[in-house]
């Protein structure tokens, strides 16, 4: 008896809850926060809406160190040369001036310079020779020879020296004690005019060489036209 009386009670409990969760009246909705004025409201990154391609190209072209740079067309570089003179190196550089990245003329020597001598050129006389000599060692330069025979007869050697450095300090020296002393360079042979270029993909240097007139081509690195 009791037990049934307990069923019966958990039979009506369950259908109370269950009607008052159907008749139950709906919430009131969320208050919407007060904005203080003057204040915007935080944004979430979501709410965005996307710039546009042009505002985004606008941006992009106030602050260029933001964007990266696409990559522009490969390069190569060449040397043409060398050039019967300077008339036909510049006629070169004028033809080709439109149709390369850049160029550069350069002057190159047949061998390598071993070395640099300083010297006073031939004098008149002999007379006249011994007469710079002696000014010279008065002035404190006796490391000096009077040259006898060859080209440069009646000249006074100064000192010969491995590298240019030097050899220019000794020179800027005599010449502030007012002798016109020259460098004259060891070895070196003949200058040859060559021309540097840096050009796109599909520039054809052996059609250019031919048209220059130059008998050689040369790949360099393009780091040393600077």
């Amino acid at each position: 008896m009791f037990v049934r009386a307990l069923i019966v009670l958990l039979v009506a409990l369950n259908l109370g809850v269950a009607a008052w969760w159907a008749l139950r009246p709906e919430p009131a909705p969320a208050p919407q926060a007060t904005q203080p004025p003057g204040i915007p409201r935080l944004q979430l990154l979501r709410e965005k809406p996307s710039q546009p391609v042009t505002e985004q190209a606008a941006v992009i072209a106030a602050n260029p160190e933001a964007a990266v740079a696409s990559p522009g067309p490969a390069t190569q570089c060449f040397s043409l040369g060398p050039f019967a003179d300077d008339t036909a190196l510049r006629a070169t550089m004028t033809r080709l001036q439109a149709r390369v990245v850049r160029l550069r003329p350069r002057t190159s020597t047949a061998t390598a310079i071993r070395g640099y001598n300083v010297v006073l050129p031939p004098f008149a006389s002999r007379e006249l020779a011994q007469a710079a000599s002696a000014r010279l060692v008065a002035a404190g330069f006796d490391d000096l020879l009077v040259i006898n025979d060859g080209p440069e007869t009646n000249g006074i050697a100064l000192g010969r020296y491995g590298s240019q450095q030097a050899a220019s300090r000794h020179q800027a020296a005599l010449q502030a004690a007012g002798f016109p002393a020259q460098l004259r360079p060891i070895g070196g042979g003949a200058e040859a005019q060559w021309l540097d270029l840096e050009v796109r993909e599909g520039f054809d240097v052996a059609t250019a060489r031919i048209g220059s007139g130059a008998t050689r081509q040369q790949t360099i690195d393009c780091a040393s036209l600077g």
